[in-house]
């Protein structure tokens, strides 16, 4: 049995441990939450294989390498797009000199969605994809909104407005005494938030719209070999944290498999063969 651990017991966290306990090939090592860090370190040897990391984005690159340094393999959910290839620069040289192995960014986009758009790019080369995501809560867009000075609690929402463009609709419970105007400055400021039409609303409370549903349409416009007019379609309808959850449990199994192996180093889903994901490989081969 693959001893997993999960760091972090946000809504991600929670996931993951549902997910880990239905896995017919894990059991469940513990719950660290995030001040716990050290606790973990100090009692993975013998204890923990994989550290699945339910943190939010921003603290998985410092977790990251100090579970890697120590030897213990981490799977994370990363989800800053434009920061992917600098993080597994950093990570891929820790994991190697710590005889670990890091799975970075698995989630489901970036994921699993990433591995569907190599496919779709792969079979049909020249042409053009779209990925639209929502409508759907955006965790890593609502804990950035979350973590501004002023906030009580936040919700963005994803709109998509058609090839790859979205608006994203920011709802925030302020603190008492917040100024709305410097809240919303704040947020329209973030990484997150700054390439996209966003729109900061004030609600006296967010639980009252709260929701964790979320899904994907990725289309690609191609050309297979001279032959035009290939398209290609995948849609999903999700809750969002579960299946975060339940991609990063699958990730672990990758982990260790390449653990194995002494592949020491940092990947992203689209380097893992697919049947590392999978419980048996034997069932796994049935699906050929």
């Amino acid at each position: 049995m693959k001893k997993i651990a999960i760091y972090g017991y946000g809504n991600v966290g929670k996931a993951a441990e549902e997910a880990v306990r239905a896995a017919e090939d894990m059991e469940l090592a513990g719950v660290y939450h995030r001040n716990e860090l050290d606790r973990l370190i100090a009692e993975a040897p013998g204890k923990i294989d994989v550290v699945l990391l339910c943190t939010p984005t921003r603290e998985v690159p410092r977790c990251a390498k100090q579970l890697l340094a120590a030897g213990i393999p981490t799977v994370d959910s990363f989800d800053i797009h434009t920061r992917i290839g600098s993080v597994r620069r950093e990570l891929m040289e820790v994991a190697r000199q710590g005889g670990a192995v890091s799975i970075l960014s698995a989630g489901w986009d970036p994921g699993s969605d990433s591995v569907v758009r190599c496919l779709m790019e792969a079979i049909a080369p020249k042409g053009l994809t779209y990925t639209n995501f929502g409508p759907g809560r955006s965790m890593g867009h609502t804990v950035a909104a979350k973590s501004k000075v002023g906030v009580a609690d936040a919700l963005s929402m994803t709109i998509p407005l058609g090839t790859g463009i979205h608006r994203r609709m920011v709802y925030v419970q302020l603190q008492p005494g917040a100024d709305f105007a410097e809240v919303e400055k704040a947020i329209l400021a973030d990484d997150y938030f700054a390439h996209d039409e966003t729109h900061v609303i004030q609600v006296p409370d967010v639980s009252a719209l709260n929701n964790v549903a979320h899904g994907v349409n990725l289309v690609r416009n191609g050309v297979s070999g001279t032959t035009h007019n290939q398209r290609l379609e995948f849609n999903m309808t999700i809750d969002n944290p579960a299946l975060t959850g339940q991609v990063m449990a699958a990730c672990a199994r990758a982990a260790l498999r390449l653990k194995q192996e002494k592949r020491f180093g940092c990947y992203t889903m689209i380097e893992l063969a697919p049947i590392y994901l999978m419980a048996s490989e034997e069932y796994a081969l049935s699906l050929v």
